[in-house]
């Protein structure tokens, strides 16, 4: 089994515990156990459901943490926003990565992906994330929610705080790149 990068590795544990540290409301871990978690973040923006969706979507280099990435580079990212389509990324040496594999796409309404990110691919787990996108007064509300499952040494409860951390800086970075 590979080692995942060092700067991907060391980036996932730092931005975790600073994102932890600088944010201490961030409780949005649903729940954990041994065999899983979820956790939820949800955010407000001042833009139409069809717009929020196609930044997600379309726009992947704009507001992805490059440090989330294998490549470092959040331009080798895209999503093809269709069942069966990838949320991958392109490797410098002209291979790439599956992240993870859009399994429901309702333009505007819903995105569903299945797939471990970074490095709950090494893992024995099942994963989803979940978009939601509801229009609200002034905006469009987007409930993000990653459920994952399965099998970790260790379990997989330890992780959720982290996995929240960073699931929750990515959408924070969607939310800032939609209010420029």
């Amino acid at each position: 089994m590979r080692a995942l990068p060092k700067a991907l590795s060391v980036g996932l544990i730092g931005l975790a515990l600073l994102t932890a540290a600088a944010t201490p409301a961030l409780a949005d871990v649903l729940d954990a156990g041994p065999n899983g978690f979820t956790v939820r973040s949800t955010i407000r923006v001042g833009k139409p459901a069809a717009a929020v969706y196609a930044a997600l979507t379309q726009r992947v280099a704009e507001w992805w943490n490059p440090d989330h990435s294998w490549s470092g580079e959040a331009k080798n990212l895209s999503i093809d926003a269709r069942p069966g389509g990838c949320f991958c990324e392109k490797l410098p040496n002209g291979g790439g990565v599956q992240h993870m594999m859009v399994i429901y796409a309702d333009p505007g309404k819903r995105l569903r992906m299945s797939g471990g990110l970074g490095p709950l691919q090494t893992m024995g787990v099942a994963a989803t994330w979940s978009f939601e996108f509801v229009e609200v007064a002034g905006g469009t509300s987007v409930d993000a929610i990653y459920t994952v499952g399965g099998y970790a040494k260790g379990g997989l409860a330890p992780l959720a705080q982290s996995v929240d951390a960073v699931t929750r800086g990515q959408l924070d970075r969607l939310e800032a790149f939609l209010a420029r």
